[in-house]
């Protein structure tokens, strides 16, 4: 872990979060790093068998919470099991579910279209929306928002994602403002390309215009700039942080 990305010491009362998409790539490595750093984590995503072995992986009271964020009716259930292990709200939220495809604007499927704004922006604002007035009455607490180099850039392709990577980044500054001096931190952390299993499909070593895996980041450097964000001083708000390869 490079220094940069060192935090300070953690708070001796053990803090909560919430990370959303926990079953695989970046959002598993957010998860496991959390609870490296003393947190308990709440493991939500749609797998339910795979957040279950995460969850006994990771131990420290790491729980697994099956929601499918694209559907309305699952994140309200999602949010009631996140405060019935809890017995209230979580102090972190961690918004990194997404859903991605490719497909040109004329071509673009409008099911898929909403389905990846419900996933990527609705879902996350109905957690903000929840959890949000909880913090605020406590005066403390922080949501972070995982973007993307695709929440400022546009690439071809990209019609549904962009727009909702854009929208996050709206939503994002939105509450940074309404939440400035009141105790409750709002941070956008926005990697480059992270090589998941995200671009198996699209075989990016072998396809022209795509970044390859080898000058993609890695998943913990991304978990690495959330703790960091997490372990800010008090008086410190991360805005916004941007991660590219080096």
């Amino acid at each position: 872990m490079s220094d940069a990305f060192r935090p300070p010491v953690i708070e001796a009362a053990r803090r909560t979060a919430v990370v959303t998409g926990a079953s695989r790539g970046i959002g598993e490595a957010i998860a496991r790093r959390l609870a490296d750093d003393g947190i308990r984590v709440i493991l939500l995503a749609r797998s339910e068998n795979r957040l279950q072995e995460l969850a006994a992986e990771i131990g420290r009271d790491a729980v697994a919470v099956t929601c499918d964020l694209g559907v309305e009716r699952a994140v309200g259930e999602g949010i009631a099991a996140v405060e019935d292990v809890l017995g209230h709200s979580p102090d972190i939220v961690v918004n990194n579910a997404g859903a991605f495809e490719l497909s040109p604007a004329h071509e673009q499927n409008p099911d898929d279209f909403a389905r990846i704004l419900a996933v990527n922006l609705e879902g996350p604002f109905r957690l903000v929306r929840q959890w949000l007035p909880h913090m605020l009455s406590r005066g403390n607490g922080h949501i972070v928002t995982i973007g993307s180099i695709a929440d400022r850039v546009i690439f071809p392709g990209n019609t549904a994602y962009a727009a909702s990577k854009f929208g996050s980044r709206a939503v994002h500054e939105v509450l940074r403002m309404e939440t400035r001096g009141t105790g409750v931190k709002a941070s956008l952390v926005s990697p480059a390309q992270v090589d998941t299993e995200l671009w198996t499909p699209f075989d990016p070593d072998n396809s022209p215009g795509f970044t390859p895996r080898s000058s993609m980041l890695a998943p913990g450097a991304v978990a690495d700039a959330v703790s960091y964000v997490l372990n800010a001083p008090g008086n410190v708000n991360v805005d916004e942080l941007r991660l590219s390869h080096s």
